[in-house]
């Protein structure tokens, strides 16, 4: 059956066998007049339909979105380690999520990746009772998975694994947080694959300029140190042992569990295979970056024929009464995709770049706002203006009522999908107290969103972007720039460095 919205349909035979095809046959030519006119006026009349009338998204009309937080249940262990717990009962899996405090902020000056090799090398390296060749197929066998990775500010480490396994592979990861030997063999060929990595990044114009961008944005401190082939090359195997040494230790270490399983199993599986690890230490806070005095211009060299324009300040933290209004002012300004500003003027109006617009990274203290574009090397100092000038308006001038509904719908909705599985539930609240943060945070999230009014986000613009303390960065053929860099302020101009 063929069936239109207008409500015509016509049956087709279906042809069987050479019987009913030759009849069919006889059919159509003694009535393939007949047939060419109904044929006809079946064009004719289906052409007449109305078609269906589009609706614009934002006019359609629908509930809001009802959301309750879940909670989990927070448990302390004897030995330090703070425990979440959520039960989920829909399959036969357990799921456990470890964050450890620690993290690239704490590399040894010189030798910067050795978080990173100690979080690779911990999964890969064996234990004192397994090789790590071992442990990749026992994993296989069980169908278990096991990660180990670090991060800027903090370490992870996760288990997935069937109910009937969960003996098997708390063993192991906890054999892995607890007593990994870092085989030397496995090391070696980390740091080769690292410092592979790192020689290609030379090739990625966005990877090096985002990892350009940070240096220079963090310069003075521990965040802005990155990875070079030089700092891999010197870490050795006894590195990796003084680092897991001084940070992984229970007081540093939070887990959260989810799945089919009781509060009670959980707590009797976590005591059985890490109540016993009576490590201790203390982490030293890490000094919070400082706002550049003046700003800063820096230009790397690359031949390409494309810019990547970078445009950094700091911003309020998550800690801040301000970080709501300055996350609807990101939004608006950047990180809303195509309705945001500064992707519909620098890219769809003016056409000047092939991707622009804004990001707002904060963390409890302090957080960073950036604005971008990857643009034509004849339009490099041109986007800079445009992007300058979107920000100055959202300085001085409040946001209408359209965009400020539309972020708030936007970004409240968005927060909801954070927490669609028990897991994510477990670990976001998890990682609200490893960043100690309030603990009313989520909770009171969309109301205090959804109060911000259109003068605070002009007020936090003002407040935080002031272009006389930007740090701006441009990656690109200077030589072929629609104006010289030079016009704009002093430039302090970057070597490559590394580059094979």
């Amino acid at each position: 059956m063929i069936r239109w919205t207008c409500g015509f349909s016509v049956r087709v035979p279906r042809r069987s066998d050479p019987v009913t095809d030759t009849l069919l046959n006889g059919v159509v030519m003694k009535y393939s007049k007949t047939f060419f006119y109904v044929i006809i006026f079946a064009v004719l009349f289906i052409w007449g339909c109305t078609a269906p009338t589009l609706t614009v998204p934002d006019r359609i009309h629908y509930p809001p979105l009802s959301f309750t937080l879940p909670k989990a249940e927070r448990i302390a262990l004897d030995n330090g380690i703070i425990m979440y717990f959520i039960e989920d009962r829909e399959l036969p899996l357990i799921n456990i999520n470890a964050v450890i405090r620690t993290g690239n902020i704490y590399d040894d000056p010189g030798k910067e990746g050795l978080a990173a090799l100690t979080g690779t090398v911990m999964r890969t390296g064996g234990t004192t009772g397994m090789t790590g060749d071992e442990i990749d197929d026992e994993l296989d066998y069980i169908a278990a998975d096991i990660s180990v990775a670090s991060g800027k500010e903090s370490a992870s480490a996760s288990l997935s694994v069937l109910k009937n396994d969960l003996d098997k592979g708390l063993q192991i990861f906890s054999d892995i947080l607890i007593h990994p030997a870092f085989e030397r063999a496995k090391l070696s060929r980390a740091k080769e694959l690292k410092i592979e990595s790192l020689r290609r990044v030379y090739d990625n114009p966005q990877k090096l300029a985002f990892r350009e961008f940070v240096k220079v944005m963090y310069r003075g401190n521990p965040r802005g140190r990155v990875s070079t082939i030089d700092s891999v090359q010197n870490i050795t195997r006894e590195d990796l042992v003084r680092f897991h040494t001084r940070y992984f230790f229970p007081a540093n270490v939070m887990i959260a569990v989810t799945g089919d399983i009781s509060k009670q199993e959980a707590i009797a599986s976590i005591q059985k295979y890490f109540g016993a690890w009576s490590a201790s230490g203390h982490v030293d806070p890490v000094p919070l970056p400082q706002h550049a005095a003046t700003t800063s211009i820096n230009y790397m060299y690359k031949d390409a024929p494309q810019s990547i324009v970078l445009l950094g300040q700091f911003a309020p933290g998550e800690s801040d009464p301000d970080f709501y209004a300055f996350e609807i002012m990101d939004f608006i300004a950047g990180s809303g995709g195509f309705r945001s500003r500064i992707f519909g003027e620098v890219r769809n109006n003016l056409g000047l770049a092939y991707s622009a617009g804004s990001f707002y990274s904060p963390r409890r203290e302090f957080g960073v706002f950036g604005a971008y574009a990857m643009t034509k090397t004849a339009s490099t100092v041109k986007s800079l203006r445009v992007i300058r000038s979107i920000i100055d308006d959202m300085r001085t001038t409040p946001v209408s009522p359209t965009d400020l509904a539309w972020a708030k719908k936007s970004i409240t909705n968005n927060f909801i999908f954070s927490f669609t599985s028990s897991r994510q539930i477990a670990v976001e609240l998890m990682m609200l107290e490893f960043n100690k943060l309030p603990k009313e945070f989520l909770t009171t999230y969309r109301d205090r969103i959804n109060s911000v009014t259109a003068e605070d986000v002009r007020r936090v613009a003002d407040t935080y972007l002031d272009d006389m303390h930007e740090t701006l960065f441009v990656l690109g053929d200077g030589k072929n720039f629609d104006t010289p860099l030079s016009t704009l302020g002093t430039v302090n101009e970057i070597q490559s460095g590394e580059k094979p």
